[in-house]
């Protein structure tokens, strides 16, 4: 199992990445770099490059809607160039609220657009001349712009020629096409003992119509880390962005963290979080999150509990354990996980 933590968009960026290369150095193997709506990720994962050595750095995760499939592989093969082949490629649709709303794009065709990106990525890797029908027809047909347009392949060699690309998903219809087409998946608010009855008969079929040539899929979930006897109360630290999660990512109806809640069996407690916040009481909203889901979703207590939970994650299928350390000695707790890992 390797070890992975997620750089939050929330802060001065140079000093988190500081604190990034402090990690690389006690034995993090993959960082993510996420974008929402603040900072573009690409630009900090390439100061990444330049501030690490070893760690592989992922993007987690790229929206699909914000840039044309071309551009997504010529950042992807970018920061390969830049790392020394260090990248990984985070791909997800994001949700209507971000997608229109600020980017100003049509949510529409997730998992065509998904499918089709992650093909024209790979294709353009192995400098095809890139050739595409579908919801990305390239070159642009003459009727729908000067008629101008050629086919062309990129124009620098990449690195390599497949660089690992994760797919962020949570319904079945998106996981499935993940466990059949990616490198790797980026479940959120992942809980191991309830993750198979959620998605395990979608990531089953998918996985029965992988390519052969494909390598076995790359699981990444975890959650907090902090680890000692005294700790346990930083769980509740995690109550704010569960709520903001499950109340507030999305109206009624069209929120897929809400969704996920209730299909892990706390609908009654996720349709009051979601009440609460949508209401403007997002205090309100954080007590209402049940305590179980803080507890199941983390990695923190004594070192016996942090353990056992890193046993179940492994039991449930997941590769890449994917931390953040909160409590007083982070790069200590890193260290111990890496070391119970190797």
């Amino acid at each position: 199992m390797r070890l992975s933590v997620t750089m939050q968009y929330a802060g001065e960026p140079r000093t988190l990445i500081d604190r990034v290369a402090g990690f690389e150095r006690v034995g993090a193997d993959i960082v993510w770099v996420a974008e929402a709506y603040g900072f573009d990720a690409p630009t900090l994962m390439g100061y990444l490059a330049a501030k690490t050595e070893r760690i592989q750095i992922g993007s987690g995760i790229l929206p699909i809607y914000s840039r044309t499939p071309a551009l997504i592989a010529q950042t992807a093969a970018g920061l390969d160039a830049v790392s020394g082949g260090r990248a990984i490629l985070g791909l997800g649709a994001s949700g209507p609220q971000v997608i229109e709303g600020w980017h100003g794009v049509a949510y529409d065709r997730p998992l065509g657009r998904t499918r089709e990106i992650i093909d024209i990525c790979r294709r353009v890797w192995r400098r095809e001349t890139l050739v595409n029908d579908g919801a990305y027809p390239i070159p642009l047909p003459g009727d729908q712009g000067t008629g101008l347009g050629k086919p062309l392949k990129i124009l620098t060699h990449p690195v390599r020629d497949s660089i690992p690309i994760y797919v962020a998903a949570l319904g079945d219809k998106n996981v499935r096409m993940t466990a059949e087409v990616a490198d790797g998946w980026l479940p959120f608010l992942f809980i191991p003992e309830k993750a198979d009855a959620v998605w395990g008969e979608a990531l089953r079929a998918g996985a029965a119509r992988r390519a052969t040539d494909l390598a076995p899929l790359e699981v990444v979930a975890g959650g907090p880390l902090a680890i000692g006897d005294e700790l346990v109360p930083l769980r509740e630290a995690a109550r704010p962005m569960l709520a903001l999660y499950i109340g507030g990512m999305g109206a009624k109806g069209r929120n897929f963290y809400h969704d996920l809640a209730c299909r892990y069996g706390y609908e009654a407690a996720a349709n009051r979080v979601q009440e609460l916040y949508l209401a403007g009481d997002r205090k309100g909203a954080a007590a209402a999150v049940p305590a179980e889901m803080l507890e199941l979703g983390s990695l923190i207590g004594p070192a016996g509990y942090v353990r056992d939970r890193i046993a179940a994650y492994r039991d449930a299928g997941v590769t890449v354990l994917n931390v953040d350390p909160i409590g007083p000695d982070p790069a200590g707790d890193l260290a111990q996980v890496r070391a119970w890992l190797s």
